[in-house]
């Protein structure tokens, strides 16, 4: 699906700025910049940014917890290069991490209203487990879903 070089690595400090920029194309809740710069000195390996010809185009960010869980934090691709496969190269490459630090299952939450991002998740083997009411800051429900590593 891709073609294009896109190369996926961990995220460096100078690149959280444009993250920041992807978060506030894509969601009505966006992380603040603080909050990126936390989480990449919190999980700087599980801080991945897809980059093409030098612009950083998306990013994941994810985190082992609950011992054996992988969970997807955030993940967002740059509306520009949606539908491209570097959203699933990206969850790619944070699988293989989850694995490797010995996940069992990978799990992520995600919005009701968002079918597109369902799909796409379905895709990669995720299933709905439960619904989270209130979980945005706006009151709307998550759904969490998971697939085995």
């Amino acid at each position: 699906m891709l073609s294009f070089t896109c190369l996926v690595r961990e995220a460096r400090e100078d690149d959280l700025k444009e993250v920041l920029d992807i978060e506030y194309k894509c969601f009505p809740d966006p992380y603040p910049l603080e909050l990126l710069y936390r989480l990449r000195s919190l999980y700087s390996d599980m801080f991945l940014v897809a980059e093409v010809e030098d612009k950083v185009v998306g990013y994941v960010i994810g985190a082992i917890k609950w011992f054996r869980t992988g969970h997807i934090l955030a993940i967002a691709v740059d509306p520009p290069y949606q539908g491209r496969g570097i959203g699933s190269k990206l969850m790619e490459e944070i699988m293989q991490r989850f694995q490797l630090k010995g996940a069992r299952i990978a799990r992520l939450e995600v919005r009701k209203s968002n079918v597109m991002a369902q799909n796409f998740y379905r895709k990669l083997g995720f299933a709905e487990r439960f619904e989270v009411p209130f979980y945005y800051e706006d009151g709307e429900t998550a759904i969490a879903m998971e697939r085995d590593l």
